[in-house]
């Protein structure tokens, strides 16, 4: 996505660096930075894992258990949204489930973060769907898992995902959509400017002319500090949250995403599912002020959801379901995955 003029020419095939992207730091590969040497509570409650996908692809992530309890436990699947990697915050919501009495299961999206996948930075929704499903195969195969109670949790993009697995995949227990995006076409025009759409397209055909040649895939930034920069996420406060949690928790995260993602996004309705989930129970949480995966359209396709589903809605804007109103959006999908896997 874009905004403002000038934009094919500032698209290139190289990283696009923040101008605060701070010294790499190495890590082995799933294992998340501490601020000190001392492992923290939430480290001590999970392990890293690995796991093959359908295609052969190697996902990577975290497992979380109940700290001093038996299993099986009821299980969480769960991912993140549009090109972010598992340090941004799910650390905080799987801890939060595992002090439930929940197990998760935390991965990195395909071509992201510690997973493997080509091309790097790419990001295709119906892949990243079909890793869900896997990742829901792989914790069955788990002794710790409960494998009739597995629910699916998933934010921004991902909040997406899990409304179309939830409708397509029964073994899914209960669902939480977190700030989701509701139509990538409808999405899109909130955030691009009409008289931008054809420039668009334009790079769209032409990056895939490139492809076929052998050519490097174009790359977008995903945000711009300039807000008529060219940037998938074209909004300021995505821009403020990607950059601090870049630097504060994240150094895997890159500010680039192949232009093809943003062709796929434009193509993606995972809100035509959300009647489908039923008799699965769908919470979805809305923050009042997002004006990313705006509010207005999360609203309406919860009304066209079928019962058993609750509604939560947040005062804040996007980003702030990961911080300001942390405890505001978990809380309530602790209560809801409780209510469902636990005592259900």
């Amino acid at each position: 996505m874009k905004r403002g003029r000038g934009v094919a020419a500032r698209i290139t095939a190289g990283r696009v660096p923040l101008s605060s992207d701070p010294a790499p730091m190495q890590t082995a590969p799933g294992r998340p930075i501490a601020a000190s040497g001392a492992a923290t509570r939430g480290e001590e409650m999970r392990k890293d894992i690995e796991f093959k996908t359908q295609d052969g692809t190697v996902l990577r992530g975290w497992h979380y258990t109940p700290d001093g309890r038996t299993g099986p436990f009821p299980t969480i699947v769960m991912a993140h949204g549009y090109s972010a990697v598992k340090e941004m915050y799910l650390d905080r919501f799987a801890e939060a489930f595992a002090e439930t009495g929940l197990a998760a299961l935390v991965f990195d999206n395909r071509n992201f973060g510690a997973s493997d996948g080509e091309p790097r930075q790419e990001i295709d929704p119906w892949e990243q769907v079909r890793d869900y499903r896997d990742a829901i195969t792989f914790a069955e195969t788990l002794h710790e898992t409960d494998a009739t109670r597995i629910g699916i949790w998933g934010s921004s993009y991902s909040g997406g995902h899990v409304l179309v697995v939830g409708a397509i995949d029964r073994r899914v227990k209960a669902v939480v959509s977190q700030v989701p995006l509701i139509s990538g076409h409808e999405n899109a025009r909130r955030l691009i400017r009409a008289d931008n759409f054809a420039a668009l397209h334009g790079m769209f055909d032409e990056d895939r002319r490139n492809r076929y040649r052998g050519g490097t895939p174009a790359m977008i930034p995903v945000v711009s500090e300039d807000p008529a920069g060219p940037a998938a996420l074209p909004t300021p406060d995505s821009w403020h949250w990607f950059a601090a949690t870049h630097q504060r928790r994240a150094p895997s995260w890159r500010n680039e995403v192949t232009l093809r993602s943003v062709e796929m996004f434009l193509e993606y309705e995972p809100g035509a599912h959300i009647a489908h989930i039923s008799p699965t129970p769908l919470m979805m949480v809305v923050a009042q002020a997002d004006h990313l995966t705006v509010a207005d359209q999360a609203l309406a396709a919860y009304e066209r959801a079928l019962h058993p589903k609750e509604l939560v809605v947040l005062k804040g804007g996007h980003f702030d379901a990961y911080v300001k109103d942390f405890d505001e959006a978990a809380k309530p999908a602790c209560r809801w995955f409780a209510q469902h896997l636990l005592n259900g």
